[in-house]
């Protein structure tokens, strides 16, 4: 079974919220991809990829296909809610739904995905952050598109690559200090000009800056859980994971 294969966020959502993040177990895909990859975009056989998707989708029982995005590593947001089915992925790197039936997602193979929702199950958000996304501010836009406080929402952390195995160097680390002077602790220098950064750290710092204290999740990372997730950075040539939310009828 899939779900075996699957993390399922542990948060005091409401119940009509449902989230999954992927592993790498459990599909049909050959190597180096091997085996769930979710992304028809990293040279992988299409077809197999479509028996994931499908497999993905009857396993958790999804009501509608999910609106995949063409992800730029920027800030911008669609309404996932307001996509025809079938279309296109549409550039963005977060979507958010206020109505059931419509499965925002975001792949990732190193990047954190974050996923939100609001404390009466009304409204949704998944967020693909990397470190670009966390410089330009994609958790805060994302955030706004939701449309209600902070106070109001929760929200979980999956995985990505963690700090240890995630060295930077002085202009990235710059430009994520630029963003959020608040989250200097989530680095830590490893020689002259070179620093370990912690994903997870600085999407907190964020998300806590925009009134959201209710945080869950992280932990994970995808570098060293080889056995359990794609990672960019350690593999090159990979598969994505996708971390999916929803709201139910």
């Amino acid at each position: 079974m899939l779900t075996a294969h699957v993390i399922e966020p542990d948060w005091p959502a409401p119940s009509n919220v449902r989230a999954y993040s992927t592993q790498r177990t459990g599909g049909s895909s050959h190597r180096p991809y091997d085996s769930l990859n979710l992304s028809d975009y990293v040279g992988d056989d299409p077809r197999r990829v479509r028996q994931n998707r499908d497999l993905l989708r009857h396993e958790l029982r999804l009501p509608a296909e999910p609106v995949w995005l063409q992800q730029k590593h920027d800030r911008g947001v669609i309404a996932a809610d307001r996509v025809p089915v079938g279309s296109e992925p549409l550039p963005a790197d977060a979507a958010t739904a206020h109505q059931p039936g419509h499965v925002c997602a975001v792949l990732t193979a190193d990047c954190l995905p974050v996923v939100v929702c609001d404390s009466d199950g009304s409204r949704v958000s998944a967020i693909h952050a990397g470190w670009r996304g966390l410089a330009t501010g994609v958790i805060p836009a994302a955030l706004a598109q939701l449309g209600t406080h902070g106070r109001n929402l929760m929200a979980w952390l999956g995985p990505c690559i963690g700090p240890a195995a995630y060295e930077i160097d002085k202009p990235v680390r710059d430009r994520l200090l630029q963003a959020t002077p608040a989250a200097l602790s989530a680095f830590e220098e490893t020689r002259a000009g070179h620093w370990r950064a912690d994903l997870a750290a600085i999407a907190r710092v964020q998300l806590s800056e925009n009134g959201v204290t209710d945080i869950y999740g992280g932990g994970f990372c995808t570098y060293t859980e080889s056995h359990r997730f794609y990672s960019h950075r350690r593999e090159q040539i990979c598969g994505r994971q996708a971390t999916l939310i929803w709201l139910d009828d």
